[in-house]
């Protein structure tokens, strides 16, 4: 084989490699079109002549994806090295220019141009791909043939679907109308709160929003006498003719309540059609910040940031905030009434609001130890109002922690102690207000003396709950003695620690000691930031320590009233007389009734709904039960008509032919009345065990292990 035909043979390869991804990918997206057009045509009705561009979109992705024509020549060589041993890695010889190759390289050209000659034009590999899409248009022209038996037309679905449909989503069967009814058309107008306009539907079956107006106009093929619009078997309307052919009939009625109603044409009654209304619920408010209870330490600022989020199903009109400002304390406490509004505009009544409002206390006239109770309300358009529970807001009385009151009364523990957390705090203040009017060193000395009364302050207290000292020095100067030096007891008292002495394990309680932690984590804090020469940060961590030493003051007290029992005045006349004819003796009667049961009437019906059987007509009382059970299926209906609605036309057909009632009506009604009886109590009852207390079940157990 000469040199060009070699080269031919791979550029034929490289061809044939080309032509048949090509052909793949079309297979590929042949099958991809036709399945959807096939689905897009049945499910939207859009036109099957859609496949042609789902093919062109389809095989234009792939084959710019895949890219077979960039395969080069060395792709080609590569794959016949790789499928075929006998060129010995060596085809791209032949793409080689003659003048390039060695003595050595002329030679195994040789050799493999004579085993060109053994590789077929169609090698295997280059139709695997082929294959596979052939397969994959066979599942799709399977796949296109069962979507267009099912014929499954979706427009046919959009529009016999009702978008008002009863909230349970269930779909409810064909409406049954009389012979003469021809045509209806009902135009639902939502009230003007709801912001939506009026619609029309061909069907009998009425969902609307509350207070809508309903419109219905008959068309009948015959001419009629009069027609009526019953509902709730109470209220009736008359329906007016509107042309002189008496075959076009109107009549309007507002919809409040759900219930069911029946069309009325020459006496002639309809089945029964749903009416279900809409409610309009009430705004949602959430309140994002502050929480429940937010309490304000003395050195934080006075502000509360609030962040709420109003919804409405229909739209939001307004929202305000309505606070109460409390002063004082005890008889004297005095209320002032606030109302606040968010800065945001209500005026598209729209369906969401993100307000936000920073509350700055003291523009409301707020002090230390007042307390704000707010709470927000919002309106939607139909003149609704909901409101969030109350929130607090409250202030720390500094006065009041600052006070004498809880030392020179009732007990007073370690009084000097509180008295220096409160002295802390005085010269901590006092401090800040020398600051300008002395030099930079003195004031850093102020804040370290004070940082170090702190410090002791802190050990002080530490000592109730077993901490170590701090001073690094042992306090202790027997142990310097001639005559102690062989005393071991004394040395490992002395460097040792004890934490299991049971007087102290139960020096202070649980919960005492839980504070007293608090306490000095307070303490470590403020002593931090007077060692930085910051006593302002330091002054929110004092007051935090010294007002949970108060609370621990407080909890050390007892208080019991003074209880008295003050008798009435005796006659001295009658004393000593033993006098009792004007004492009768009690008498208590009572006529316990046992309440009626309202569901008896409900209980009886399902007994004799369970031994009605085909040919078997019900005796009248019977009958009578089952009437007075279909007024209270009727009377659930008209507050849930989706739910009960069916079970009353089956209760009727029933009763219209009780000899041959059908066992899907009979079904229908007792699952209903089911359903409206109250779910049994279970009361406790002794287990009821066998004389064998599980012996036997026991053996059988054993047995069976033991055949294993």
């Amino acid at each position: 084989m000469a040199e060009r035909e070699g080269i031919y043979k791979i550029k034929k390869l490289q061809r044939v490699w080309i032509g048949y991804q090509l052909l793949a990918d079309g297979f590929l997206s042949i099958a991809i079109a036709a399945v959807l057009g096939v689905l897009f045509n049945s499910l939207l009705g859009w036109s099957i002549w859609l496949i042609v561009l789902f093919f062109a979109i389809t095989f234009g992705t792939i084959s710019l994806i895949r890219r077979p024509w960039q395969t080069t020549l060395n792709a080609i060589c590569s794959f016949l090295n790789i499928t075929y041993p006998e060129l010995e890695e060596s085809s791209a010889l032949v793409i080689k220019p003659a003048d390039s190759l060695n003595f050595l390289e002329q030679l195994q050209l040789g050799k493999v141009e004579r085993s060109l000659n053994d590789v077929p034009a169609l090698p295997q590999q280059f139709t695997k791909r082929l294959k596979s899409a052939g397969i994959i248009v066979g599942i799709a022209a399977v796949v296109c043939f069962a979507i267009s038996k099912l014929h499954y037309n979706w427009h046919s679905v959009a529009a016999n679907w009702n978008v008002n449909s009863s909230a349970s989503g269930k779909s409810t069967p064909p409406e049954k109308v009389l012979p003469q009814i021809e045509s209806v058309s009902l135009k639902i107008t939502p009230p003007a709160y709801t912001g939506r306009s009026s619609h029309e539907q061909a069907k009998f079956a009425v969902t609307a929003e509350e207070g809508s107006l309903v419109g219905w106009t008959l068309t009948t093929n015959i001419a009629i006498k009069e027609a009526f619009l019953i509902f709730n078997e109470k209220e009736k309307i008359q329906l007016k003719s509107g042309n002189k052919d008496n075959t076009e009939w109107r009549a309007e009625k507002q919809i409040n309540t759900p219930g069911f109603y029946q069309v009325s044409i020459d006496g002639k009654l309809s089945d029964l059609y749903q009416i279900q209304v809409i409610k309009d619920a009430l705004p949602i408010i959430r309140v994002k910040t502050p929480k429940q209870y937010t309490h304000i330490d003395a050195g934080e600022k006075p502000l509360v940031n609030l962040t709420v989020n109003v919804s409405d199903d229909y739209g939001v009109t307004d929202a305000q905030i309505f606070a109460t400002v409390a002063k004082g304390s005890g008889e004297g406490v005095k209320f002032k009434e606030y109302k606040l509004n968010f800065t945001s505009s209500f005026q598209q009544h729209n369906r969401q609001y993100d307000l936000q409002k920073l509350i700055d206390l003291p523009t409301l006239n707020m002090e230390p130890g007042d307390e704000l109770y707010f709470y927000i309300q919002a309106q939607d358009n139909h003149q609704q109002k909901s409101r969030t529970d109350v929130y607090i807001v409250s202030i720390q009385d500094t006065a009041q922690l600052l006070s004498l009151d809880g030392i020179v009364n009732g007990t007073n523990l370690k009084p000097e102690f509180f008295r220096s957390e409160r002295q802390i705090i005085i010269d901590s203040q006092q401090l800040l207000k020398d600051r300008d009017s002395i030099s930079v060193a003195e004031f850093n000395k102020r804040c370290n003396d004070l940082g170090i009364d702190q410090k002791m302050l802190r050990l002080r207290y530490g000592k109730f709950l077993g901490e170590e000292d701090e001073s690094g020095k042992d306090g202790n100067d027997e142990l310097a003695k001639v005559e102690n030096f062989n005393n071991a007891q004394m040395f490992i008292d002395a460097y040792t620690d004890k934490h299991d002495n049971a007087e102290d394990a139960t020096f202070l309680e649980p919960a005492v000691k839980a504070q007293l932690k608090a306490t000095l984590t307070e303490m470590w804090k403020a002593e931090l930031q007077l060692r930085m020469f910051k006593p302002a940060e330091a002054l929110p961590f004092e007051y935090k320590a010294l007002s949970l030493l108060k609370d621990l003051q407080q909890k050390s007290r007892a208080y019991v009233a003074k209880t008295s029992y003050n008798p009435p005045v005796l006659k001295a006349e009658k004393r000593l007389t033993g006098d009792l004819s004007k004492i009768g003796q009690p008498v208590s009667q009572k006529d316990i009734k046992a309440a009626a049961d309202r569901y008896e009437t409900l209980k009886k019906a399902i007994t004799i709904l369970e031994q009605l059987s085909p040919g078997n007509d019900v005796n009248s009382t019977d009958r009578l039960t089952l009437q007075v059970a279909g007024q209270q299926l009727g009377a659930s209906a008209s507050a849930e008509p989706g739910i009960y609605l069916p079970a009353v036309s089956a209760m009727r057909r029933i009763l219209a032919t009780t000899k041959n009632a059908r066992n899907t009506d009979v079904a229908i009604v007792e699952k209903a009345i089911q359903r409206i009886l109250p779910q049994g109590i279970t009361k406790p009852s002794p287990s009821q065990t066998t004389a064998d207390m599980g012996l036997a079940q026991g053996y059988y157990k054993n047995l069976n292990h033991l055949n294993r």
